[in-house]
């Protein structure tokens, strides 16, 4: 099965292009998968059929995973018994007819306006280094909405100062270009200008860097952004996505169109976005019961 498991990443990263994160979400499941089977019957995955994968399924939900991750790692073990198929190294796939487990629809965690502009725009003059940069960080990913991946990726030949456009490196290594404002140019200057006298003599690898001039990775990004968001108290979740849906509902409540929301985005298909329409109907709802005298 390590054979067939190192061609299938293979695959991934350079057929269908997939990120290193993904491909590392793939790996894991795979492999917690593989552990499954050798501590029970150690069978060859020829011989795996529907019912074991469902004996899986059930003790996934016995670890109490949620509905969400046993999906997840249902639908990686799917892609890969596909792969398996289309390279005739079985004859059918014992996953195709499973259904997934059933989830609640979970709307989008995201930051009203007022909190957002008090969190990011009031903290913007600072002059040390990694506090220039962590304050600059949380106002690319509410300005931009661009996901962590594609923030650590960013270079400096990547910000085009003079026509205020981002080139985004998004998954299956897909660009994309993402204007901003001049406020943000401004705050992006200010903070390579600091960057530049505390990092004077490394090669820049990225936009972004740590003190030693070494890339940020996710854990730090997301230390960074969970740090600033403590100030929001009724966030039962913090992190750079929480920023990426702030950024969509912002700009759909006030008037952007689906379709430029799914392009700035980066997503793939429409459905992806319209996700963001149910927050702001729960807006508008909030809105109207606050003002209308008979809600």
């Amino acid at each position: 099965m390590e054979d067939q498991m190192a061609h299938f990443f293979s695959y991934l990263q350079y057929e269908k292009k997939y990120s290193g994160c993904t491909i590392d979400a793939y790996r894991s499941d795979l492999l917690q998968f593989k552990r499954f089977i050798y501590a029970r019957k150690d069978i060859p995955f020829y011989n795996i059929g529907a019912s074991f994968v469902r004996e899986w399924v059930v003790f996934l939900m016995g670890k109490r995973y949620s509905p969400r991750s046993v999906n997840r790692k249902l639908s990686s073990l799917k892609s890969f018994f596909r792969y398996l198929c289309r390279k005739k190294l079985i004859n059918l796939n014992p996953i195709e007819a499973i259904v997934g487990v059933k989830t609640n629809k979970i709307l989008p965690h995201f930051i009203r306006d007022k909190e957002i502009k008090c969190l990011v725009l009031n903290s913007l003059d600072e002059e040390n280094f990694e506090n220039k940069r962590d304050n600059t960080i949380l106002d690319v990913f509410y300005t931009t909405g661009i996901r962590c991946s594609e923030l650590i990726r960013l270079k400096d030949e990547d910000v085009d100062f003079d026509m205020c456009l981002l080139k985004i490196t998004g998954k299956k290594n897909k660009q994309r270009l993402i204007p901003f404002s001049t406020i943000l140019k401004d705050v992006l200057k200010s903070y390579q200008n600091i960057r530049d006298r505390a990092i004077p003599t490394l090669k820049k690898v990225s936009f972004f860097l740590r003190r030693d001039g070494r890339s940020l990775n996710h854990s730090i990004v997301y230390y960074i952004v969970k740090k600033k968001l403590l100030n929001v108290p009724y966030l039962s979740k913090r992190s750079p996505h929480v920023l990426r849906h702030t950024f969509a509902t912002s700009m759909l409540n006030n008037g952007a169109n689906l379709n430029a929301v799914k392009e700035l985005l980066g997503h793939s298909n429409l459905a992806s976005t319209e996700i963001y329409t149910h927050l702001t109907f729960e807006e508008l709802k909030k809105i109207y019961n606050q003002a209308h005298p008979r809600a």
